[in-house]
């Protein structure tokens, strides 16, 4: 059981660095096109591009700090063998369900090593 912690570990470590990384090119990609698309645009219309990049960095840095974040210290955490690592990564898990196909399976996965190791501690005590 304790391999299956560490995939879930590394895995965590790796959607959450993957995640940061594409967050920030997003914001970067977008502050960078949406000036060039405001100089096409109609005088009147202007403060709707200068009002739409600060809050798509908003909402960025949102993403960023509700999961990315949590990602890397919950695999992290998990490795280090931590006790409330494991259900910081399932509550996280429930939420890659959403992101089909490759959150899906890892959500899956981290759903079913949390009952497992569950499982296991319950028999131990029995």
């Amino acid at each position: 059981m304790e391999s299956h912690k560490r995939v879930v570990g590394i895995l965590y470590i790796v959607t959450g660095i993957l995640q940061f990384i594409g967050m920030l090119l997003l914001s970067v990609l977008i502050s960078s096109l949406i000036p060039f698309i405001a100089d096409s645009a109609e005088e009147n219309t202007r403060w709707v591009f200068e009002w739409i990049v600060p809050f798509i960095n908003i909402i960025v840095a949102i993403i960023i700090v509700l999961f990315s974040i949590p990602s890397i210290i919950g695999g992290g955490a998990l490795l280090q063998g931590k006790s409330w690592a494991l259900t910081l990564v399932l509550i996280l898990g429930c939420f890659k369900l959403f992101s089909f196909p490759i959150g899906t399976a890892i959500g899956i996965y981290t759903i079913w090593v949390y009952a497992e190791d569950k499982k296991s501690v319950s028999e131990k005590t029995a």
